[in-house]
């Protein structure tokens, strides 16, 4: 059986011991942990995080890639230490095999599918309590603002998480090849305590969506379209916030300031 990688599953398979040590090590993952896994493949993250004694939910898409694990891995998954399931990830009722309990994403994570991956977990109803990805390099640094800018992205996991950029992962540690580099991303501290409830969720992201329409433009001409342009001038000299502004040079802490005093004027 070929276990070459499938271009259109978006595999690209690890092969830095560090940067799995580090993904690990950044998760504080121990024998009391429940760990989901995205695309396991050959088992490269797999078995170190069975390594540290914690329970292992893998999803995994690619039916080659599950016999190859059943077979490496199968004292694991004969004690349920290891749970495989061919499923997409993205697909499946999480609260069916974490029991509603508390778990921590680990995963080297397809590119085309980054952005949903996060959204899907952070916004989910069943959240981690961490996530640590391999994710596109320019992906992470989008996330944790490195350039001072904010993004729709960034914003919506600083809605759920605190986000900490870990380490480059360079291209040629991974087969194939891929054309750009990666990082390891972590986002902790996962949960729903900034938010008053679903209404203030879908408020801030409609706001925000609005806000980054047009990115040369200012912000408030921008929000304009949703409510009076008076209202958000006023919204915005309540609070300091520089009228002529545009969406990513807001910081998260105003956005909120910003998504509060609408809802409450």
């Amino acid at each position: 059986m070929s276990l070459g990688p499938k271009k259109s599953l978006g595999q690209n398979f690890l092969k830095s011991r560090k940067a799995i040590n580090d993904m690990i090590s950044a998760s504080q993952i121990s024998e009391n942990d429940v760990v989901v896994e995205i695309g396991p493949g050959k088992g490269a993250l797999t078995l170190p995080l069975l390594e540290t004694g914690a329970t292992v939910i893998a999803f995994e898409l690619d039916g080659r890639m599950i016999e190859f694990l059943q077979e490496k891995c199968a004292s694991f998954i004969e004690s349920r230490q290891l749970i495989l399931v061919h499923q997409d990830v993205l697909e499946v009722d999480l609260g069916k095999y974490t029991f509603g309990k508390p778990y921590k994403l680990v995963a080297n994570i397809p590119y085309y599918i980054t952005n949903l991956i996060i959204r899907n977990f952070l916004s989910g109803e069943y959240q981690p309590t961490t996530m640590c990805l391999l994710v596109q390099k320019e992906v992470a640094e989008r996330i944790v603002s490195r350039d001072g800018k904010e993004s729709i992205l960034s914003l919506s996991v600083k809605l759920f998480g605190t986000p900490k950029y870990i380490t480059k992962v360079a291209k040629h540690y991974f087969s194939p090849i891929p054309k750009i580099d990666s990082a390891v991303i972590l986002i902790s501290d996962i949960s729903r305590k900034t938010l008053i409830n679903k209404n203030h969720e879908m408020t801030f992201f409609k706001i925000i969506k609005i806000a980054f329409g047009q990115k040369r433009k200012q912000a408030i001409k921008n929000l304009s379209i949703l409510e009076d342009k008076k209202i958000w001038t006023d919204i915005f000299e309540s609070i300091n916030i520089n009228i002529h502004a545009r969406a990513e040079d807001i910081s998260f802490t105003s956005w909120l300031k910003i998504v509060d005093k609408f809802i409450k004027k």
